[in-house]
């Protein structure tokens, strides 16, 4: 299946995946291939892709919109960060954007603190 994650600045990741799993206003869900068609709002989280290769990466998000088909996942999303990097300073930078994203997007500082432990856990093991 593939995923194609937008803002109003571009395209943040598109590519074929196995699985991901995204912040949905009611909770947190997984969507394989094969999932029933489903649109939904995003809150303040992290999205995790699992790719085809068994690659993890990650995209902090602060609110946005998915379309899920059984083929394809559409991501509109006002502000994105991927959770990326060739080195420990470009992951950490990456973690910096990602945690103000979030800071921005919500009041709540034990979602936002709850959402960095996950994003800096899973970043050290990319």
């Amino acid at each position: 299946m593939t995923i194609d994650i937008v803002t109003p600045l571009g395209r943040i990741f598109k590519g074929e995946i196995k699985e991901a799993t995204f912040p949905g206003i009611e909770g947190e869900f997984g969507v394989l291939e094969g999932h029933a068609p489903l649109m939904t709002n995003l809150k303040p989280g992290v999205i995790s892709i699992k790719k085809e290769n068994g690659k993890e990466e990650m995209v902090a998000v602060n609110w946005g919109y998915i379309e899920v088909t059984p083929e394809k996942v559409n991501v509109l999303a006002e502000g994105a960060v991927p959770i990326q990097g060739s080195d420990e300073n470009e992951i950490t930078n990456a973690i910096e954007k990602a945690k103000e994203l979030l800071k921005q997007a919500t009041d709540s500082d034990i979602l936002v603190a709850s959402v960095s432990a996950k994003i800096e856990s899973a970043a050290r093991n990319i």
